[in-house]
């Protein structure tokens, strides 16, 4: 499914988005080595943690997309860490709990 299509279906904000790549997987979790060990290629990650420190973990794993939840607002040097490795941010009001669901129902696994 296209990024697009998720933002537009769960009305998340767009902090930094570099292009309407696949997502194939969807990822929750705020334990960054767990992350890291379990997160797929192709994945949307819903997080509360918002230090520059999980730019590297997507950029690792492949992650393509990540969404602060609860309203958590990125700080300016993870946003420009996002700009340079190409990884799309956004921000949502909602609990993962609730999102995850939402994207769930759209067919991402």
């Amino acid at each position: 499914m296209k990024l697009s299509q998720i933002v537009e279906e769960t009305g998340l904000r767009s902090v930094c988005s570099r292009d309407d790549c696949e997502i194939e997987h969807g990822y929750v979790g705020d334990l960054l080595s767990i992350v890291m060990r379990s997160a797929k290629e192709n994945t949307i990650w819903l997080t509360v943690q918002s230090h520059v420190n999980i730019i590297a973990v997507a950029a690792l794993t492949g992650i393509k997309a990540i969404v602060l939840c609860e309203g958590v607002e990125f700080p300016d040097d993870t946003i420009q860490k996002a700009k340079e490795e190409g990884i799309n941010l956004f921000t949502s009001g909602q609990n993962a709990y609730i999102l995850a669901g939402k994207i769930y129902s759209l067919g991402v696994r």
